[in-house]
């Protein structure tokens, strides 16, 4: 199969992973956005790698101050954001909803931005100067902004790995209204906030205690996600035929239907 056709050898589409495995995939790039955007808020200017809503607001603080640094890191955390979005959403043009095998790719591709904000790191001596750090900025906010296209595709409805305003959101309503179908939901969006708390606060901690290996964190979860998602078995392709008899089946058990499969357009009866 090439990996960026869409199909593999034999004719057949692509198989995604199964829905969960991709949650607790999106759980781990979560936390990798939390500890990314610790070190880029404390160390690269005061600008997030992720969240452009804080953005926003220091860009405008930076214009009505004014403040020309944080301006810059700011509008480079923004443009750098957007520019990792283009590149995630190029990537998977004209694709299903799910983590294919040309998500994986994309995941990798953010792993080597990171990689690059960790091994330049080391040669600021944990403290980069204005220029390098905004070149680090910009290397990590293109690589959330591809994480946040990843995510948007990757078939979990709802979800988000590096702003998560509407997780909150959701997991309150969710507690609120206390339907069954809503508290499904509410775990996994808790799940998510607690992972973004967990990721920032070992990013803060790794820079008071080891600086030199904090922006490595993210990498390294980001590189692990590239190593599951790889070796992971995916689900097994139905064919049409096959789905409509199963979908038939299930309306039969649940409501007594006893319509038939619907036959596919074209095709006469017997």
């Amino acid at each position: 199969m090439h990996p960026w056709s869409g199909r593999a050898r034999s004719g057949q589409p692509d198989v995604g992973l199964p829905q969960r495995l991709v949650v607790r995939l999106l759980l781990v790039l979560t936390a990798a956005a939390g500890c990314l955007d610790a070190v880029c808020v404390i160390r690269l200017g005061g600008a997030f790698a992720s969240v452009v809503t804080g953005n926003l607001v220091q860009l405008g603080r930076g214009i009505a101050t004014p403040d020309g640094p944080l301006l810059v890191s700011a509008a480079v955390a923004v443009g750098g954001y957007a520019v990792g979005v283009v590149a995630g959403s190029a990537g998977q043009a004209r694709r299903s909803a799910g983590w294919y095998p040309r998500t994986s790719l994309l995941v990798a591709a953010e792993f080597a931005l990171l990689a690059c904000v960790a091994g330049g790191w080391p040669a600021t001596g944990g403290d980069p100067g204005p220029y390098t750090a905004a070149l680090l900025l910009a290397a990590a906010a293109a690589a959330m902004g591809m994480q946040s296209a990843i995510t948007i595709g990757s078939g979990v409805r709802g979800a988000s790995t590096t702003y998560l305003t509407g997780t909150l959101t959701t997991v309150v309503r969710g507690l609120t209204t206390g339907r069954p179908p809503r508290l499904a939901g509410v775990a996994d969006g808790a799940a998510r906030l607690g992972a973004l708390l967990v990721g920032a606060t070992v990013g803060a901690l790794l820079l008071r205690f080891a600086p030199l290996w904090a922006p490595v964190l993210p990498a390294v979860l980001v590189g692990a996600v590239v190593v599951i998602a790889t070796a992971s078995p995916r689900g097994r392709v139905e064919e049409p035929r096959r789905r409509r008899r199963r979908a038939f089946l299930l309306r039969s058990r649940g409501g007594g239907s006893t319509a038939p499969p619907p036959r596919p357009p074209g095709k006469r009866s017997g």
